[in-house]
């Protein structure tokens, strides 16, 4: 299954950046992708239209608890491990990309009204969204395939 691809696609649907990447993974880890667009509906617009972190970010985030993600108390060590994934992956996307910030990806800023009207008015987001949701996926497979 190509996931960059298939996230993509979902994005250029409607969906956001969050939704995306976490839903393409969801079904074939156990998860509902409606469910998974449901939990991931509020982390879009770099969380809830604040301008903060990348949608695309937090979906990965999702999906590597989801995959590899603290199981129960009596397993204290996997919130570690899970901890250095998320860093992991913070890492490999600020390498490729150089920002997690939704605002310094998009080159607006979705929590201020007039940004974000201008964002709608000139298509930013489907310039620059497709390719952080490829990546996002793309890194993500690259990290759930070596380990």
């Amino acid at each position: 299954m190509d996931h960059a691809q298939e996230a993509v696609d979902l994005l250029a649907e409607g969906y956001t950046c969050s939704q995306s990447v976490f839903s393409v993974y969801a079904k074939e880890h156990g998860l509902d992708p409606v469910l998974a667009r449901k939990i991931a509906t509020g982390f879009g617009g770099g969380v809830g239209r604040t301008g903060n972190l990348c949608g695309a970010v937090s979906g990965a985030i999702l999906v590597l608890g989801l995959i590899r993600g603290m199981n129960s108390l009596d397993e204290p060590d996997w919130r570690d491990k899970s901890y250095a994934l998320d860093k992991e992956f913070i890492e490999r996307f600020l390498a490729k990309f150089g920002s997690i910030q939704c605002p310094d990806l998009l080159g607006y800023n979705m929590a201020i009204p007039e940004e974000f009207a201008e964002s709608k008015r000139v298509g930013a987001a489907k310039k620059v969204c497709p390719e952080l949701v490829r990546g996002a996926a793309q890194i993500l497979d690259e990290m759930l395939n070596s380990k």
